[in-house]
């Protein structure tokens, strides 16, 4: 029995038949009550949700505040605080900027889009009457549908009034979460100044309850993870940044109605990977249908060549190899990670799954090495023993 594995040995004393009885009847009761198991799990994850957001906010931070440390400060022990500092008053900035550019413009925007929605159908049905009198081509479905423009205001600012209740209850629990959220930016803060000691502490436990090699494998793919991560949020947030600037110079060169409200959505929803493009020009479409056809049509037009423009240059220029894996296993992780954790896994699934690919990649290429195979199923050749060289002449070697 010494020698063996922990699995491989085979209970001898009654104790050990009675610890594997008691685990198998724990076991068996643990899948028959899953359900009550996964709710006090689920209220353990919202327990610890302001700490999983503080997580989130020093893992945003956490490149600006080295950014500083390192090119500011010139790496100086003392002066860490100062780039932690720095980094929070900078994004509070940013977000205080970007509600004051933006959030009154958005309001204004819709406010004129709701107003002036009756002239936008009557323009739409001049529009629909001329290609039916000119080109011949039917479009008397969609004038019955806008026929009635009216009706469809009421119904439109009914449903507004009716989600306001909703809209209400939900500022008033961002009002009453204020703990919460204050616990997550402490708890942020707190990680972000004390990240070595707790990197140290989190390397510690795992070389203390995990052998070695298990330890070392671990801690590995956490650093090739993070760094899967960290390359891809902060160059999809400088892409989409920039992609948003272009979005309203471009739409205000060239005249186009509510170009701050379609660039802040173009821009937010090019955070998601091959969909964020559709997501975000769609709806920006049929607002400007509203306005006018041909803006609508200038519109798409234009997004069209951003996003060329950002799939073959601006978007490899500052990912670069950051994802690591090709465009049909981005799409896959995306559909999957959407279908499993709705929007948030639509924006994750891209870096998980790039780091699930490395590993599965590491781990084929060690059981082909193990097994003596190359990648197409051919035996490797044995390297040549090289040839000795002949050995000098002994007046040479004594010259």
């Amino acid at each position: 029995m010494n020698g063996k594995n922990f699995w491989d040995k085979r209970p001898d004393t009654m104790l050990e038949w009675m610890c594997l009885i008691f685990a198998s009847i724990a076991f068996y009761l643990a899948l028959n009550n899953l359900g009550y198991f996964m709710g006090g799990f689920r209220e353990l994850l919202r327990i610890l949700s302001p700490f999983a957001g503080g997580l989130v906010i020093a893992f945003v931070l956490n490149p600006m505040a080295m950014w500083f440390h390192r090119v500011l400060l010139k790496n100086q022990p003392g002066l860490r605080w100062v780039a932690l500092l720095l980094s929070y008053v900078v994004a509070v900035l940013l977000l205080a900027l970007l509600a004051w550019l933006v959030v009154p413009q958005i309001i204004s925007s819709i406010a004129i889009l709701f107003n002036s929605l009756p002239g936008y159908f009557e323009g739409l049905q001049n529009t629909l009457r001329y290609l039916q009198d000119t080109y011949g081509i039917k479009t008397q479905n969609i004038m019955l549908m806008l026929d009635d423009s009216e009706t469809m205001m009421k119904e439109l600012y009914s449903v507004a009034s009716s989600a306001m209740p909703q809209i209400v209850s939900t500022v008033g629990n961002v009002a009453s979460n204020f703990v919460a959220v204050f616990t997550a930016v402490a708890s942020s803060i707190y990680m972000l100044a004390g990240k070595d000691k707790l990197i140290h502490q989190l390397k510690t436990l795992t070389h203390a309850f995990l052998p070695r090699r298990v330890a070392e494998n671990t801690l590995r793919v956490c650093h090739y993870a993070n760094t899967n991560f960290t390359g891809f949020f902060v160059g999809k947030i400088i892409d989409s940044a920039i992609i948003g600037v272009l979005t309203f110079l471009l739409m205000s060169l060239l005249r186009l109605d509510f170009a701050l409200l379609v660039s802040v959505f173009v821009g937010i929803t090019n955070i998601i990977p091959v969909f964020g493009p559709f997501i975000g020009a769609i709806p920006s479409i049929f607002i400007l249908l509203l306005v006018d056809p041909v803006q609508a049509l200038i519109f798409a037009v234009l997004i069209l060549f951003i996003q060329q423009l950002d799939g073959n240059f601006i978007g490899p220029k500052i990912l670069g190899q950051s994802i690591g894996i090709s465009s049909l296993w981005v799409l896959f992780s995306i559909v999957v990670g959407g279908d499993l954790f709705g929007l948030v896994g639509m924006v994750v699934g891209v870096p998980l799954f790039a780091t699930l690919y490395g590993l599965l990649h590491e781990i084929v290429v060690y059981l082909l090495d193990r097994r003596g195979i190359d990648a197409e199923g051919h035996p490797r050749e044995e390297a040549s023993p090289t040839q000795e060289e002949p050995a000098p002449d002994r007046e040479e070697a004594t010259v």
